[in-house]
């Protein structure tokens, strides 16, 4: 298994952290969120998405908040197949409303 950790700190100005962990193994990828993911994020997190081989999943259990871009993100990767795990209950509704206007 290879295990990775992504760090990425927001401006001195903003006082948000946001952090991804990598946990790899043959066939499945599984991406652990914490902090803000906001669209400055999602970036990073598709790049890490492409390069990942097999099953995919997104564990938000940590994600403390999300901006609207973010959502209409989360919804798209979760359409085109990534699996998304310990979703707060906040973020799965508003995911499932981004999914009903499509």
């Amino acid at each position: 298994m290879i295990s990775k950790s992504t760090v990425q700190r927001a401006p001195a100005t903003e006082h948000a952290c946001y952090r991804i962990n990598d946990s790899r193994q043959p066939g499945a990828s599984v991406f652990v969120l914490s902090g803000e993911l906001d669209t400055g994020h999602t970036e990073r997190l598709q790049e890490l998405l492409a390069s990942a081989a097999g099953r995919t999943s997104l564990d938000l259990k940590e994600i403390t908040l999300v901006d609207r871009a973010a959502v209409r993100y989360l919804a798209s990767v979760e359409m085109a197949g990534t699996e998304i795990v310990n979703c707060p209950e906040y973020v799965r509704s508003w995911i499932a409303a981004e999914n009903e206007s499509w």
